[in-house]
């Protein structure tokens, strides 16, 4: 998961530059230069030093109940169709890793298409730290050997590009080292020196007067000591979504420094959650420089938002239900998911499903009565996993209910479409009333004749055909699908949690389907339009499609107890973080 619709991981080191202040004296640490071999961040002295440090909570033994369904022991006919599912999902994996390996070995990402190298997290092999885990849960123990001992000759001390993407680097290789050092029982320590390296450098990052971070990062300027404050204008998704990480790294360390640069965004949060224009929401955009996140108008559980709720109940199984905090944070946002931000789209066989959608609220208007614009993004789609884990930790019925709803409606957008994939974003039409909504084929025309106003001349059936609109689709924003991992992770999800083998079915098809029009010579690639019969290549493979979606699919295959929900939480890049005893 990330950000915003446009890309997984829409910046990178870089693309907003800040400036060193000529007028400032840089204080460097006497015993190391920066420009000189490995930078050690834990000499660098902080200029805002904290007095006083939060503890972890003591865990509350049996707080949590089960979250993973009791599962049948399988006939051999189902074992050997299974297994036979699984190779083939392994037999992918392999396939990508390879071309990553043949083509573009301890560099971020492998085109493709042309079979370059490309960097666009400055050079610190992305796709080898992302997929560590990946390649342990799928037994791939030599490779996984090999990867550990290629890390260290990668500097994490210096980067080729001039800001860092403070969010993805903890969510990627943070959370990628820690996840590695847990599924590895420990076995491979230098993982957890990474780790606790990173964690370290990132920790400067809140070296800031009011200790929030600084989430587009010059680091370089950080390395010479000159001073630094928190943005005014950041997403609420980089803010909130480095809590997992952070907590991990201090039960590994014992060091309580990363949790406490967390602990006090939760803090935060929780002050103003209940003052924002959509009380129980944060809006997408707000200034951490004065720590107001009371101003934006615009919420959503999508890009630019999705992670920060996501951790919510994830952080409280984290620290063994030791606070009721993240609980009361959780639930107070889902009621105004409920009231606000889940739709029922109309359908033509009138299946009761849901989509996360976008609401604007200028904070006079009654919130009751604020609906919320039927956009479905592919990136909220990890929403019925989330409410599904929410479910079972918190033991509402009522709420499993609701998250098979939202898996379904992301099944839906998959299953709804000519290609088989849904697309980044599409409009649908909402239902009046989410209750009764029988399927008007008049209301969608008209919908797709709005949307597509612009093609003079021609009918409505002209225009579903010229689009690629599947029925009860208004409008297709966003045609790409770039091998995005959020419906699969939910039905992943859904899937451990109530054992119902149909998830499974449907699974199978849409890997198929993803594959078939994604392969390559070398890898896999992204798709500009799939909306198209023939839908044309991007020469792109993010790291996420080796980190998170084959993992999803290899998941969904294996035997229960591989990365138990019991057992793991996995962060937003779906790296399996161990759950304290």
């Amino acid at each position: 998961m990330s950000l915003v619709p446009e890309a997984h991981n829409w910046t990178q080191c870089g693309l907003w530059r800040t400036q060193e202040p000529a007028s400032q004296t840089p204080t460097l640490p006497a015993d190391q230069n920066p420009e000189d071999g490995r930078f050690d961040w834990s000499k660098l002295p902080q200029r805002h030093p904290v007095s006083s440090l939060a503890s972890l909570p003591s865990t509350v033994p049996n707080s949590i109940p089960k979250i993973q369904h009791v599962f049948e022991a399988e006939t051999a006919s189902e074992r050997s169709d299974r297994l036979r599912k699984l190779d083939a999902i392994k037999g992918n994996f392999s396939h990508a890793w390879e071309g990553y390996k043949a083509h573009a070995w301890l560099r971020d990402e492998v085109m493709p298409l042309s079979g370059q190298p490309h960097d666009p997290f400055g050079g610190w092999a992305a796709t080898l730290v992302d997929s560590l885990d990946s390649l342990w849960t799928m037994e791939l123990y030599d490779e996984f050997s090999n990867a550990v001992e290629a890390i260290d000759k990668i500097d994490f001390s210096t980067c080729a590009l001039e800001e860092l993407n403070v969010f993805e680097t903890t969510i990627r290789y943070l959370g990628g080292f820690l996840a590695a050092y847990d599924l590895s029982d420990g076995k491979y320590p230098s993982l957890l020196t990474k780790a606790t390296d990173m964690g370290e450098m990132l920790y400067h990052a809140f070296d800031t007067p009011n200790r929030m971070p600084i989430t587009r990062w010059n680091f370089n300027a950080a390395a010479k000591g000159f001073p630094q404050e928190a943005s005014d204008w950041i997403l609420i998704a980089e803010l909130g979504s480095l809590s997992l990480e952070f907590t991990r790294l201090s039960q590994l360390t014992g060091d309580m420094r990363f949790f406490d640069a967390v602990q006090r965004i939760a803090d935060l949060l929780d002050a103003q959650q209940d003052q924002t224009k959509l009380p129980g929401m944060w809006p997408i955009a707000v200034n951490a420089k004065l720590m107001t996140l009371t101003d934006g108008t615009t919420f959503t559980i999508g890009g630019m938002a999705d992670s920060t709720y996501e951790y919510l109940p994830k952080q409280h199984i984290i620290l063994g239900g030791g606070t009721n905090q993240y609980q009361r944070l959780y639930e107070k946002a889902l009621k105004t998911m409920k009231q606000n931000i889940f739709y029922r789209p109309m359908t033509e066989n009138g299946a009761n499903i849901r989509f996360p959608g976008q609401v604007n609220s200028d904070g006079r208007a009654n919130v009751s009565l604020l609906k919320p614009e039927p956009q479905a993004q592919h990136l909220s789609c990890f929403a019925g996993g989330m409410v599904g884990i929410g479910a079972k930790i918190f033991a509402s019925d009522e709420d499993l209910t609701l998250a098979k709803r939202l898996v379904e409606g992301c099944l839906w957008g998959y299953e709804v479409m000519p290609l088989g994939i849904m697309p980044e974003i599409i409009h649908t039409i909402p239902c009046d009333d989410k209750e009764d909504c029988p399927w008007e084929e008049d209301k969608w025309h008209s919908a797709v004749n709005f949307a597509y106003a612009s093609d003079l001349g021609e009918d409505v059936k002209s225009k579903i055909s010229k689009h690629g609109l599947g029925l009860g689709v208004a409008k297709v924003d966003d045609t790409r699908y770039i091998l995005r991992p959020e419906a699969i992770e939910s039905i992943f999800i859904l899937y451990r949690i109530t054992g119902d083998n149909s998830l499974r079915d449907r699974a199978w098809t849409m890997f198929n389907t993803i594959v078939k029009y994604s392969i390559t010579d070398i890898a896999h690639a992204g798709l500009n339009d799939c909306t198209k019969e023939n839908p044309p290549k991007q020469d792109r493979m993010e790291s996420f499609w080796l980190a998170e979606t084959l993992k999803y699919f290899y998941l969904i295959f294996s035997e229960p107890d591989k990365v138990s929900l019991d057992e793991y939480v996995l962060n937003t890049e779906a790296h399996p973080l161990r759950r304290p005893i």
